[in-house]
């Protein structure tokens, strides 16, 4: 199983289209709110070189923003 793991802050519609996507696959993860762990949204800026969410952690492979075509690659789940 990889290890998944997404920063969010709890407005972001992107980050709730990423949940939604998780759950429709059955895909375990982590979430980060990087409103109210600061040290989070530190490693996310640093890591990711970006302020936006979300930030989504791949087994070490960040993909930046809702890209559904990247998820389903690094996760092997079909349409």
């Amino acid at each position: 199983m990889k290890k998944v793991a997404i920063f969010t802050t709890p407005s972001c519609v992107y980050c709730k289209k990423t949940k939604e996507f998780f759950k429709n696959h059955s895909v375990e993860y982590t979430e980060y709110d990087v409103t109210r762990d600061v040290a989070r949204r530190d490693e996310m800026i640093q890591r990711s070189g970006q302020m936006g969410v979300p930030v989504i952690d791949i087994d070490g492979t960040l993909v930046l923003g809702f890209d559904e075509r990247r998820l389903r690659q690094l996760l092997g789940v079909g349409a």
